[in-house]
């Protein structure tokens, strides 16, 4: 027999501490949104660092999808930069 443990997301397969959980997964959703935003203005990342008020390596670790190295402040800063509105549900 089994042990196999089912999960709503990666995120809470990967963390133990839920609190630590909830927040890569919205930290997650902003970084996918942003890169497909970015990578849709076909602009090189200097114009890019540019836009966002960061520098251009921050641009390339963000692209990278280096979640770890972005606080969920900092990516929604750069979402409002790029002209995205953020909802947020909250549910019990």
């Amino acid at each position: 027999m089994s042990n196999l443990q089912s999960f709503e997301s990666v995120w809470d397969a990967l963390e133990d501490d839920p609190i630590i959980a909830e927040n890569m997964k919205l930290r997650s959703m902003l970084l996918i949104a942003i890169t497909k935003n970015i990578e849709s203005r076909n602009i090189n990342q200097t114009a890019t660092a540019e836009l966002l008020e960061i520098t251009q390596p921050r641009v390339s670790a963000l692209l990278k999808g280096k979640i770890e190295d972005f606080r969920l402040d900092t990516l929604v800063n750069i979402a409002h930069r790029l002209g995205l509105h953020i909802d947020l549900k909250i549910a019990a």
